[in-house]
């Protein structure tokens, strides 16, 4: 199956509105499926508040918390991805 490659993510560290202290980010090469790769540009482009290294990190989140993995940070990681006040808001 064709895959795709996602780019580096920016230098820059977030800071966390939930009280998270700076963190360093870790880098990774991945090869996607081309469908699931046109499937988040297309999440991407109808949804600006959102872009491919939030998209990742939130579904990373969710899949781990989902999956028993008891962690206050990477629960805070996934509410705060997918429960920001504009993250639902089409179009914003």
């Amino acid at each position: 199956m064709p895959t795709s490659e996602v780019s580096e993510p920016p230098r820059n560290v977030r800071k966390e509105a939930q009280g998270l202290i700076e963190e360093s980010i870790i880098s990774f090469h991945a090869q996607l499926p081309i469908p699931l790769k046109n499937a988040m540009n297309d999440f991407i482009e109808t949804h600006p508040n959102w872009d491919q290294y939030r998209l990742i990190q939130a579904a990373l989140a969710g899949f781990l918390v989902q999956n028993g993995i008891s962690s206050r940070e990477i629960t805070r990681l996934y509410v705060g991805n997918m429960f920001d006040s504009n993250s639902l808001l089409k179009g914003n």
